[in-house]
């Protein structure tokens, strides 16, 4: 049976993933100053307009127009075109409270400096064997042409292009697997004087020739660059950006469950980011080690208790031994308290901006992609033992 999966990404200079660059950019400063920092930024970009909002908790003074300056740089945006807004409070007494939980701890004669969950909600992580990286192959085309788009970009490979842009991939699958290139979608933001058939042909030659190397897409492919047109104004003058606002693309592309919660601006005691991190951690050391061929983790958390309300296993009948079997062997072996997820991934570092674009998994460069583990010989044996 054939089925046609889409996903999409953005280039680091779409005014959404600019938010998402800035706010992460903000929490790498804070927790450069102080690893305890607490951090909940939203950005909002506009034409001439960036404004930082939201409250942050940090021992140290961190100097946000100048982080958002060098973030616009790095975008591809110049800082004197925009006014900088920043509008922070600390974090409310009574969510600190919650989190961090000390009486509680106490009253069940745990450590009196538990970390309760800095929200309720579910996370899910999301694991494939369709690819090395365990995710989705659509995703991870589209985000291999916007890492072109912009690395063309910055150094000149092709002139006159800018730093806004998407990309969307369509894979035909039969029977589950991956089997050619049905569809490329781009959009990048060029100069007015550009000749559009000339950036057509630069696109295809030294972007998608490039991202599709071994996956490589044939003659029947549709393949539209710039499909509307010309894209000569671009970036926050022509679309508001939010942070939060490309939670697919941070994901897995529109592909597996998501509990709705942003990744981007927030520190690790946020189990929206944390706990999705443990949950495709956990989901992908499961596709690893050949459990199954797709998996998905999800794990629910109340504000301010440490424990997970709940905690499931879904394998959509792939899995070699039964999920209700494999939740119980997770729950035994992986850390799911926040506390224990920030010590195991070691999330107090500030390696976060680096995360804003290009999704926030399959690459092998965060703690959470790492499946050459302990836990990974913890469930290959407990997994022997119940099949």
């Amino acid at each position: 049976m054939k089925r046609y999966l889409t996903s999409e990404s953005v280039c680091e200079g779409h005014p959404d993933k600019l938010c998402d660059y800035i706010a992460d950019s903000v929490l790498d400063a804070c927790l450069r100053k102080d690893p305890n920092s607490r951090v909940a930024c939203e950005v909002l970009a506009t034409k001439a307009k960036i404004v930082v909002a939201g409250e942050i908790t940090c021992n140290s003074r961190i100097n946000i127009r100048e982080v958002v300056k060098g973030s616009l740089i790095e975008c591809g945006y110049s800082p004197d075109e925009f006014t900088i807004s920043v509008f922070i409070h600390p974090q409310s007494l009574d969510i600190a409270r919650g989190v961090n939980n000390a009486l509680e701890a106490r009253e069940e004669g745990n450590d009196a400096h538990e970390l309760g969950a800095g929200d309720q909600g579910t996370m899910y992580g999301y694991a494939t064997d369709e690819c090395n990286e365990r995710i989705p192959l659509p995703l991870k085309l589209a985000h291999r042409i916007c890492l072109e788009l912009d690395e063309a970009r910055k150094r000149g490979f092709i002139k006159g292009i800018k730093s806004d842009g998407k990309a969307q991939v369509t894979v035909e699958y039969e029977d589950d697997t991956p089997k050619r290139i049905e569809a490329i979608v781009v959009s990048i933001q060029h100069d007015k004087n550009i000749d559009l058939n000339e950036l057509k042909e630069e696109i295809i030659l030294k972007v998608l020739c490039q991202a599709f190397c071994d996956y490589p897409f044939d003659t029947q492919t549709k393949i539209l660059i710039n499909p509307s047109g010309r894209f000569v104004t671009g970036g926050p003058a022509a679309d508001t950006g939010l942070t939060g606002r490309k939670l697919m693309v941070d994901a897995y592309g529109g592909l597996a469950l998501h509990g709705g919660g942003a990744l981007c601006g927030k520190d690790p005691t946020k189990v929206d980011r944390s706990a999705a991190y443990m949950a495709r951690f956990i989901a992908k050391h499961i596709v690893s080690l050949g459990l199954a061929k797709r998996c998905t983790v999800s794990l629910s958390y109340a504000i301010g208790k440490a424990e997970p309300v709940a905690v499931h296993v879904d394998t959509f009948s792939t899995g070699k031994i039964a999920d209700e079997k494999l939740t119980r062997i997770v729950k035994r072996i992986f850390p799911l308290k926040p506390r224990e997820i920030i010590e195991v991934l070691n999330l107090k570092i500030p390696i976060y901006n680096l995360t804003s674009c290009y999704g926030h998994f399959g690459n092998p460069f965060y703690s959470w992609e790492n499946t050459n583990t302990a836990f990974a010989k913890a469930l290959a044996k407990e997994a022997e033992l119940a099949h």
